[in-house]
């Protein structure tokens, strides 16, 4: 099974690096005139704008359950994680869109190319940074699964959004940098606008997908199915329990609350029983840390 990630890490790499590259693409998209530079640069700050915005879901979630949310705030980091994927990143894309169709309308002949040439070189070893950071952290959670069975299945939104983003990044870095070299090569700015409409339509498709994945968080999805099977067997595996009928998780963040129905071992008393399943419910714990909430249901029958 695998084991935990530092988001935190992660996000931190990644808002190091865009607010880098924020900088040295505006001066350049500023200096040249590039519709795909300053569509770039645009897309930069949103994704350090989505970073902030990733910490403070990972602060929120850390608060302690109350009266009014006894399963605690763990879910706070989806709401964040679904602001970020939908609005910064759609936003980011339809304005890279309208820059490349005013471009198209009004083209301009690009001033000093290889200085944005330049930029996007650094951004891209910039960014590279920043997803070799988020895979190192990715890469303790996903197992033997792959990147994309990983993303599919991942539980930490927080992951994905940077993961998500890291990729955008440079898939929207190389464009950019072929639209600018193209239409420096050619003499047509036409390609330089092309390349910003090209990015605009990359971010919004990794808006759309980040977004369908945590929708599925928010509106209330279990553990992934690794941890549930580990989950299941660890269970099945205990003297204590004659057999397992039901077992529900529910992921709040980085916290899980479970609740099984099994059929326990016989006991003389009812004071065995209840120690039996104590017993269960500490060795589950000290197994699987993350799980917060631990209801456990005894009966004969499914």
């Amino acid at each position: 099974m695998a084991g935990p990630a530092n988001s935190l890490t992660s996000i931190l790499f990644a808002l190091g690096a865009n607010l880098a590259i924020f900088s040295a693409k505006l001066v350049a998209a500023l200096y040249t005139g590039s519709g795909a530079m300053l569509a770039e640069a645009i897309h930069s700050l949103a994704d350090s704008g989505n970073q902030l915005l990733l910490i403070v879901g990972l602060r929120g979630a850390k608060r302690p359950p109350n009266d009014e949310h006894p399963l605690g705030y763990g879910k706070d980091i989806y709401f964040w994680s679904f602001i970020v994927a939908v609005i910064l990143f759609s936003m980011g894309g339809m304005f890279s869109v309208y820059e490349g169709i005013h471009k198209i309308q009004q083209p301009e002949a690009l001033t000093a190319p290889w200085l944005a040439i330049a930029v996007l070189v650094f951004s891209i070893l910039a960014e590279s940074v920043s997803l070799w950071g988020c895979l190192r952290e990715v890469n303790k959670t996903r197992g033997d699964r792959s990147l994309v069975t990983w993303f599919k299945e991942s539980r930490e939104s927080e992951l994905l959004v940077v993961f998500g983003e890291d990729v955008a990044a440079l898939l929207g870095l190389a464009l950019a940098l072929i639209g600018v070299s193209t239409a420096m090569l050619t003499g047509n700015p036409l390609f330089d606008a092309l390349g910003s409409i090209a990015i605009g339509i990359l971010l919004i498709l990794v808006a759309v997908m980040i977004g369908v994945e945590v929708k599925q968080l928010l509106i209330g999805q279990g553990v992934d199915p690794q941890t549930h099977t580990a989950i299941m067997s660890f269970l099945v595996a205990q003297k204590e329990i004659n057999q397992v009928f039901n077992l529900i998780t529910l992921q709040l963040g980085h916290d899980v609350m479970l609740a099984v129905k099994a059929e326990m071992q016989q006991y003389q008393n009812q004071m065995e029983m209840i120690q039996a399943i104590n017993s269960c419910e500490k060795k589950l714990k000290e197994a699987f840390p993350q799980i917060a909430w631990c209801f456990f249901e005894p009966d004969f029958r499914d």
